[in-house]
């Protein structure tokens, strides 16, 4: 018992020292070596406040629509719906965003919707979508507001972010930041 309890409680102290100090230290430290610090990052427009880090609902058909929240868009409550792509549920709850999405943008084919405008994504306030879901909201946004497809596409490749040293991530578009460049673009 003695060898077996021994080293035991060396790898439980080790890993509280570890877990609880130097690896909270570490992230702490990466976090303030990002934009803001690590803090939240705040626009002001028209003196209301936005958080562009944290995924904002937009459905109505002049913006470009956001990725589906599981939280309701609830930054208090970050998470995921934990359902499978085999869940009944979840793939009833899919196939009525894929629905409302055609109807609403009813020149794009059931084969073309990227997957993160109607799935949600595994924090529930992802801020982003990918430029290709951007592109594909053009037509919709064009009829409605009376402005011409290419200076949508000169707005959507404007806003597209690039990844961290070009290396980590993939190309993204932040909807916030391009629904408010949209709105002065009038």
């Amino acid at each position: 018992m003695k060898t077996n309890l021994l080293p035991a409680l060396k790898l439980t102290l080790v890993s509280l020292l570890f877990f609880s100090g130097l690896y909270t230290i570490v992230i702490w430290g990466i976090a303030c070596l990002t934009p803001n610090g690590g803090n939240a990052q705040v626009i002001t427009v028209n003196n209301k406040k936005y958080y562009s880090n944290i995924g904002q609902s937009f459905t109505d058909d002049k913006y470009f629509n956001s990725r589906p929240s599981a939280v309701g868009y609830n930054a208090a409550g970050s998470g995921g719906s934990n359902k499978g792509p085999s869940n009944p549920e979840y793939l009833v709850q899919v196939k009525a965003r894929i629905d409302t999405f055609l109807v609403h943008n009813p020149d794009v084919k059931k084969a073309e919707i990227p997957s993160e405008l109607v799935t949600s994504s595994g924090s529930g306030l992802d801020p982003h979508i990918s430029p290709e879901a951007a592109f594909v909201q053009i037509k919709r946004i064009a009829m409605v507001r009376n402005m011409s497809e290419d200076k949508l596409i000169t707005l959507v490749t404007k806003n597209i972010e690039k990844p961290l040293l070009g290396l980590f991530g993939t190309n993204t578009v932040n909807v916030l930041k391009l629904n408010i460049d949209l709105e002065n673009a009038k």
